[in-house]
């Protein structure tokens, strides 16, 4: 039987000003007014009908993700902080992160999301190019993603992210490298640097721009990656740098295998029962759907033959080693399961194995789909 993983909470606030032609996500245009309370009262119903799912177990993080969540006003936020509180055992050291809008982010209003709970920002600033961000569809400008970090920066929060994307639109090795050490410059105790990718379903999938070749994105990945070092920043995964004691232990959990709610349109949710079922759940996508109450579309056990794929999928892109007890931990499995594949992966190069355990290499890092593909 498994252990119970740690526990988080993702909240989902599915509106943006306008869609960016690269976003995939389940973000939908305003129209109107934002239903704030309505919104609200919604999000705390739906956690409620997930509490049998929890085990009564204490959430350790909350990521308030979108869309852009600083469009919901401070006193809604603290109406949904309260109700999360009365409704779910939060840890006394709880990280609350919320995602916000350089051209949304207003002192006042921050200052009530930071009396409500949050104690991190993620800021969507994703270049400092007026040029790059008009073609990537922002509303902000490089002065406001300048005055919103400073703003984070001076709230004392736990902690503050910057979002900065690179492989734009005719993005040269030299601009990609102005945009990271502006960035830096800013002192953020986190940045996720993550290359642009071109998804299906979006404006950009239907009218592809140009970018960078192959050999441009790697030299922009090297040299990127020995200036965020050499500014003290360390790689914990794929596309998150953080400074010593700053990683994001939200995005941890999901890497690692943890458990978590998913509340608001669209969100997904993993949940472990004592009788060692993994529960995966899918929320109504659309905002006009969810707020008639109809909040769950789709639910699902995991089955045994899919466990190592889910579990390696997330734990392969941590670059820390893999402890090898998780995998029975987490899965119910045991190692013997995967035994012929993980020796697949070690005699190509992929990964490493101690006694207590696994490392992916510079290889596998490089290869992480083919290592994947070994547990499918």
């Amino acid at each position: 039987m498994p252990e119970l993983p740690p526990l988080s909470l993702y909240i989902h606030i599915p509106w943006c000003v306008q869609k960016c032609p690269y976003c995939d996500f389940n973000s939908h245009a305003l129209k109107g007014e934002v239903p704030h309370i309505e919104y609200v009262q919604h999000l705390l119903s739906d956690l409620e009908q997930d509490l049998p799912l929890t085990a009564g177990r204490e959430v350790r993080t909350i990521f308030i993700g979108g869309g852009t969540p600083s469009l919901l006003s401070s006193s809604a936020m603290q109406m949904l902080m309260d109700g999360v509180r009365a409704r779910l055992p939060l840890a006394a050291d709880a990280e609350i992160t919320m995602e916000a809008n350089p051209g949304t982010v207003e002192a006042d209003r921050f200052s009530g999301y930071q009396q409500a709970g949050i104690n991190r920002i993620s800021i969507g600033v994703q270049s400092f190019s007026p040029q790059k961000l008009t073609r990537l569809g922002r509303i902000h400008g490089p002065e406001e993603a300048v005055r919103a970090a400073h703003l984070a920066a001076g709230l004392g929060l736990r902690s503050f992210n910057l979002d900065l994307m690179h492989g734009l639109p005719d993005q040269s090795l030299e601009e990609a490298l102005d945009d990271l050490r502006q960035a830096i410059a800013l002192n953020p105790p986190h940045l996720s640097w993550y290359q642009l990718t071109i998804e299906p379903n979006t404006l950009f999938g239907s009218r592809p721009p140009a970018l960078p070749d192959d050999d441009a994105l790697w030299d922009i990945f090297e040299q990127g990656h020995q200036l965020l070092t050499a500014a003290g920043y360390q790689q914990y995964e794929t596309s998150a740098y953080a400074k010593p004691g700053y990683r994001c232990e939200h995005n941890l959990n999901y890497w690692r295998f943890g458990d978590y709610l998913g509340i608001g349109c669209g969100a997904h949710g993993k949940l472990t029962q004592p009788d060692g079922r993994i529960v995966r759940t899918v929320k109504t996508r659309h905002p006009r759907g969810f707020m008639k109450g109809n909040y769950l579309d789709k639910q699902h056990d995991v089955e045994a033959e899919d466990k190592p794929f889910e579990f390696f999928m997330n734990r392969f892109r941590l670059l820390e080693a893999a402890p090898r007890a998780d995998f029975r931990r987490y899965t119910g499995l045991d190692e013997a399961v995967i035994r012929t594949q993980m020796d697949q992966a070690i005699a190509a190069g992929y990964l490493t194995e101690s006694a207590e355990h696994w490392q992916i290499t510079e290889k596998g890092k490089l290869f992480l789909n083919s290592l994947l593909e070994l547990f499918m």
